[in-house]
């Protein structure tokens, strides 16, 4: 079974963003330490535009071989005029109203989102999947997540976009391993526990 894992950044008070979702606060952090980091550990959550920004599109994936975002972080791109912002993955938007995708390599998920998730965690695999998105994606996705990599940088919003956003639910983490960069950033990754 693939794994769904979570990888977010958030505030040390557990916003991705402001109301709006804006996280743009958070980009005075990745500095080339950080850099270093993602491109040793998770190159393929860079955009593909980043990644030849970088010169790095040619590294091989490492540990995810599928995306799936939210239509709020897909549009980020269209608005950029990319209709394929993780080329270098399979791609899946989850909207209920952006209706036909732009791009060929797109698909959107329009209905069963966490069924369709379930679908491709049940597919043999060598590589997981990255689930990239917001606060509503993510609060839907819940019961299926497997891992949490929680990127916090040493800021505090006071309100904003939770990392999750759903009603109550408690589910238990295990944490497996804490990174911390010289500019306050932690990176702390979990594992469900089932």
């Amino acid at each position: 079974m693939r794994k769904l894992t979570y990888f977010i950044a958030c505030s040390i008070d557990g916003f991705i963003g402001d109301p709006s979702g804006d996280a743009s606060m958070f980009l005075p952090f990745v500095d080339e330490e950080y850099i270093a980091y993602v491109k040793a550990q998770h190159p393929e959550t860079l955009p593909t535009h980043g990644r030849r920004a970088l010169g790095i599109d040619d590294l091989e994936n490492k540990r995810f071989d599928t995306v799936v975002q939210g239509r709020a972080s897909y549009e980020v791109a269209l608005k950029e005029g990319i209709t394929s912002p993780y080329s270098h993955l399979r791609q899946y938007v989850a909207s209920r109203t952006l209706g036909e995708s732009p791009d060929p390599d797109v698909e959107i998920i329009s209905t069963d989102l966490p069924g369709r998730v379930r679908e491709l965690k049940a597919e043999d695999g060598e590589f997981g999947i990255y689930l990239c998105g917001g606060s509503k994606l993510a609060g839907e996705l819940a019961d299926e997540i497997d891992e949490l990599v929680v990127k916090t940088y040493p800021v505090v919003l006071g309100s904003g976009m939770p990392m999750f956003g759903s009603g109550l639910r408690v589910t238990e983490f295990a944490l497996d391993e804490v990174r911390t960069f010289g500019n306050g950033t932690l990176i702390r990754t979990y594992r469900r526990k089932r």
